[in-house]
């Protein structure tokens, strides 16, 4: 199985997949979870959630792909758990040798589905499965919600203006980030934003 590549030699492709979120309009990936910086509250790391099961309840509703295991696990915590390939891959490789799961053929696509010993081992332990997403997104504070949609929100911006901006917009564009950095800097430090 192989992971999704991310194309770093196009920054458009690059700002393109920071900001896209599959069926939500979301911006840009990554921030919080494993697999991003994985902070909760106080700056303490959250524990990485339960991918055995998470992948065993998605493939209950459907059969599905590694990506969009991974895309849905992020879309349902709110973007508080995001785990990396190296974590979903081999639990299906696992899932796999158990006979829980098997690979299938979805048009062009290659999909994993629960198998008939897959269906039953979730029916019978659904309860002690739980929803593993939900535990992950009780970690995140308010604050922490509002600056991550800010966070999507000017990733999105920066996106068109990458896409569609001339010039003379796109060297704006960086001042103003520049200008935004440093006072996050600043704020860091404990001094107020545009102070010299």
């Amino acid at each position: 199985m192989h992971s999704h590549a991310m194309h770093q030699d196009d920054p458009r492709a690059w700002f393109a997949a920071m900001t896209h979120r599959r069926g939500r309009g979301r911006g840009p990936r990554g921030f919080g979870g494993p697999g991003g910086p994985g902070f909760g509250r106080h700056g303490r790391r959250r524990p990485r959630g339960d991918v055995r099961a998470a992948i065993l309840l998605l493939l209950d509703e459907e059969p599905r792909n590694g990506y969009t295991v991974m895309q849905e696990i992020e879309d349902r915590s709110e973007g508080a758990w995001r785990p990396s390939p190296g974590s979903v891959y081999p639990v299906l490789q696992q899932l796999e040798d158990e006979g829980l799961v098997s690979p299938e053929e979805s048009g062009e696509r290659r999909v994993i589905a629960l198998t008939d010993a897959g269906r039953k081992y979730v029916e019978e332990n659904r309860e002690r499965l739980g929803a593993p997403w939900e535990a992950a997104a009780a970690g995140l504070s308010e604050d922490m919600v509002e600056l991550r949609n800010l966070i999507w929100q000017v990733g999105s911006a920066v996106h068109q203006l990458v896409t569609t901006g001339d010039e003379d917009q796109q060297r704006r564009a960086r001042e103003v980030l520049a200008n935004t950095r440093r006072d996050l800097y600043r704020i860091l430090a404990g001094d107020e934003p545009g102070s010299k």
